[in-house]
């Protein structure tokens, strides 16, 4: 014998009712979930401290083939430091480069100043060397 079909207006109420019933337990599970969060306190996060960047300055340093560094000068002195590579390349066969290099900015800025013998080695006159000469004490009487 061949069955009754089911109404379809019946399945569809009853699948109307499931809905309503899954739709109420979301809801529900969302109200517990809002109380429980809402008791617990969100942890505050630390600001980061932001990184100041480290300032550098321009130095023009002169290397031998070997990279060993021959003279340091700032910036604004690249004609001293060309005048230095010449005088280098001249003295003979060694080869040697100028190149620009960034250094981080210290309390003491004075590094990349050319020292004292650099200066000397630029001047072609020696410096006289002082002499000094003491005279005889004399006696009064």
């Amino acid at each position: 014998m061949a069955r009754k079909t089911a109404s379809r207006l019946e399945k569809r109420r009853e699948a109307e009712a499931a809905e309503k019933l899954a739709a109420q337990k979301k809801t529900t599970a969302k109200k517990t979930a809002a109380t429980t969060t809402a008791k617990k306190k969100k942890a505050t996060k630390k600001a980061k401290k932001s990184k100041t960047a480290n300032r550098r300055r321009l130095v023009w340093v002169i290397f031998s083939g070997a990279m060993k560094e021959e003279g340091r000068f700032p910036y604004e002195q690249r004609k001293e430091a060309e005048e230095r590579l010449k005088q280098l390349r001249a003295r003979g066969k060694r080869m040697y480069f100028i190149q620009p290099i960034k250094e981080p900015v210290t309390a003491a800025a004075t590094a990349a100043e050319p020292s004292q013998a650099t200066l000397a080695s630029l001047s072609e006159e020696p410096e006289p060397e002082e002499t000094v000469v003491e005279a005889p004490a004399e006696e009064e009487e």
